[in-house]
C-alpha cells in the first residue's frame, strides 16, 4: 500500500484551528501502518465527546464547537479519518472500503481506550461511528446523531439496491453544478450523481464541493477544508467515500453489518439525541428511522443549517449537546 502524508506546512495558520496535534497508529489489513491524527482538548477528567466528521471534511469542521464544549467542562476528541485531514492517505481508491474504515475506527478507540463517551456523529461520522458503537458498545454512554444514517437491509432492500445498480451506468458523469441541481430538486437517485461525480469526474475538487453550499463563501474557510489535499494524488479517500455507501448489490455484506449494529442500538437503549438540520437535502427526514426504532430519543431540529450544521450553527448544536448530556 502506497501512503501519502500531507506536508505540515499546508496546515500553518489555518483560520480558527490552532489545536495541538496528536497521533495514533492503526494498521491496514496488509499490515501497513497508518498514522491517524486527532484533536484532544479539554480537561483530562472531563466526560469525552467523540466528534466524527464525514466527507470531504476533517476535524476542522468542529473548530467552532470545540471551544464551546471544552468551555463547558468536556473533553473533546476529534479524529481525522484515514484519508482526510492530517491523517495518512492511502494513495489508491482500492485501499478504502466501508469495512476497512470501521476497522480503523475500532482500532483507534481501543488503542486510546476511550470510554464513557458521547458520540457526536454527522455524515460518514454516523455510518462509521454507529458501527463502532455496535462493535464496542461498552465504550459509549449516549449518542448524538446529526445529518447521517446507518444503512441496513430494511431501508435498503435487495429490490432498491438492484434498481440503483441498474441506474448507475445510465447516469452521466456529472459536474459539481449538476450534483447540486439534483439534490436541490429532490430528484430520486440524486445520490447516484454524487457517487459518480466523486468517483469519475475529472475535475473533482474538494473546494468546489464546499463552494456549492450556500454558507461557504469565506476563502479562508475554504482554504482550511482544502488544506489536506495538495493535489489530485491525495484525494483517493474523498473520491471513494460516496461509493462506499452500501447502496449497490455488491455491498450487501455492509448492509447486513448495519443490521447487526442496529440490533445493538435497539438492545442497549442508549440515550439518543437526534439533531438534524432544517436545510439538508441529503439527509432530510433521516431522523425518523432513529426515532421509530430506538426507544430513548430526544429530537430537536437545528434551524438555519445545511448539511454541515457544525459549520452553519455551531453554537446551537453545541447548546443542544450540552443540555442533552446534563439531562442524561
Amino acid at each position: 500500500m502506497d501512503v501519502l502524508r500531507t506536508p505540515e506546512t499546508r496546515f500553518a495558520q489555518l483560520k480558527d484551528y490552532a489545536f495541538a496535534a496528536h497521533y495514533h497508529v492503526v494498521k491496514a489489513q496488509d499490515g501497513t501502518e497508518l498514522r491517524m491524527h486527532f484533536v484532544d482538548e479539554g480537561p483530562r477528567d472531563g466526560e469525552i465527546i467523540l466528534c466524527l466528521h464525514g466527507q470531504p471534511s476533517w476535524s476542522y469542521l468542529y473548530r467552532k464547537m470545540i471551544p464551546i464544549l471544552t468551555g463547558a467542562g468536556y473533553r473533546v476528541v476529534a479524529p481525522d479519518l484515514v484519508g482526510f485531514g492530517k491523517s495518512d492517505k492511502p494513495a489508491s481508491v482500492d485501499d478504502y472500503t466501508y469495512a476497512g474504515h470501521v476497522d480503523w475506527m475500532n482500532q483507534f478507540l481501543a488503542g486510546l481506550d476511550l470510554t464513557g463517551m458521547t458520540l457526536m456523529c454527522q455524515d460518514w461520522g454516523g455510518l462509521l461511528g454507529l458501527r463502532a458503537v455496535g462493535d464496542q458498545p461498552d465504550r459509549f454512554k449516549r449518542l448524538v446523531i446529526a445529518n447521517t444514517g446507518l444503512p441496513n437491509t430494511t431501508t435498503l432492500t435487495d429490490d432498491i439496491s438492484n434498481m440503483m445498480g441498474k441506474m448507475y451506468p445510465m447516469v452521466p458523469v456529472p459536474t459539481a453544478a449538476m450534483v447540486q441541481e439534483q439534490f436541490s430538486g429532490g430528484t430520486p437517485g440524486a445520490f447516484i450523481y454524487w457517487i459518480k461525480y466523486c468517483a469519475e469526474a475529472p475535475d473533482f475538487s474538494v473546494r468546489d464541493v464546499f463552494g456549492l453550499l450556500p454558507n461557504f463563501f469565506d476563502d479562508a474557510v475554504l482554504d482550511g477544508y482544502e488544506a489536506p489535499f495538495p493535489d489530485e494524488n491525495y484525494v483517493a479517500g474523498a473520491r471513494k467515500f460516496p461509493s462506499c455507501v452500501p447502496l449497490l448489490p455488491q455491498h450487501k455484506a455492509d448492509r447486513i453489518a448495519g443490521d447487526a449494529a442496529w440490533a445493538v442500538l435497539e438492545a442497549r437503549n442508549f440515550p439518543v439525541l437526534t439533531a438534524f438540520s432544517d436545510g439538508d437535502p441529503v439527509t432530510k427526514g433521516g431522523e425518523q428511522a432513529f426515532i421509530k426504532r430506538l426507544g430513548n430519543v430526544k429530537n430537536v431540529t437545528i434551524k438555519g443549517a445545511g448539511h454541515f450544521l457544525q459549520e452553519d450553527q455551531p453554537e446551537a448544536l453545541s447548546k443542544e449537546i450540552i443540555a442533552f448530556i446534563q439531562e442524561t
